[in-house]
């Protein structure tokens, strides 16, 4: 049966609701930062979808009134300028904005699995070059759990091919791929059915660049030639 193809972006944007623009007053600059949204990812995630011909889930929504990629309680679900509100304020920025949000993709996942389609799941982010004067040797993480073998099998192959496109890639760079996040909850929840969640961590000196552009369908066409493959049982 055919792959679920399904490509995410969390963070693709920075823009405060009009309820909340109060709490946001004279953070325009970390609004425009790493900060408020992942730079360049949204631009790769619809290249990506559209190229897979994938279902896209995206938000525009800053990080900074909640943020998607994050498990409740996490320390970094709400950031220092919602976290201080009233529980029931956060409860309703939960409902308008989170939950619809992980439950749609959750939805599509799980829908697919329980009618044995395999699941290949790309969540677009970026990173910062530079982080606490650390310079970032990569232009592509893929992130990914080492434990589930499909999972790496995959990134093995598409590291391979996007380092023949020119790219400078790193599996589990910046981060971990087993750290927190939406994919991390969707393998949970899947268990040992067949999903595959592979963030895409693109570093911002690439986004940044004027060849971003040509570059991100170049990266695009690298992703989908390894997941053709991938879904017609070819390795």
């Amino acid at each position: 049966m055919a792959c679920l193809l399904l490509v995410t972006c969390e963070h693709g944007g920075n823009r405060v609701p009009a309820p909340y623009r109060g709490l946001f007053r004279g953070a325009d600059r970390l609004l425009a930062s790493h900060a408020g949204h992942d730079i360049g990812a949204l631009g790769l995630a619809r290249v990506l979808a559209g190229r897979l011909q994938a279902t896209l889930h995206y938000s525009t929504v800053t990080r900074l009134l909640v943020d998607l990629n994050r498990s409740p309680g996490h320390r970094d679900w709400f950031s220092r300028f919602t976290r201080p509100l009233p529980e029931d304020t956060r409860e309703q920025i939960v409902r308008r904005y989170y939950a619809p949000y992980r439950d749609r993709v959750m939805t599509a996942v799980a829908d697919a699995l329980s009618r044995g389609r395999p699941v290949i799941h790309y969540s677009a982010h970026s990173f910062t070059p530079v982080f606490r004067g650390e310079v970032r040797n990569a232009d592509i993480g893929l992130l990914y759990d080492p434990a589930r073998a499909a999972e790496r099998t995959l990134c093995v192959e598409l590291a391979a091919t996007l380092r023949d496109a020119g790219y400078r890639v790193r599996r589990n760079y910046p981060y971990r791929g087993s750290a927190d996040g939406l994919t991390t909850t969707l393998r949970r929840r899947s268990g040992d059915a067949p999903y595959c969640g592979i963030e895409l961590e693109l570093n911002q000196a690439i986004t940044g660049a004027a060849s971003w552009p040509a570059s991100r369908r170049r990266l695009a066409d690298a992703i989908a030639e390894v997941t053709s493959d991938w879904c017609a049982g070819r390795r």
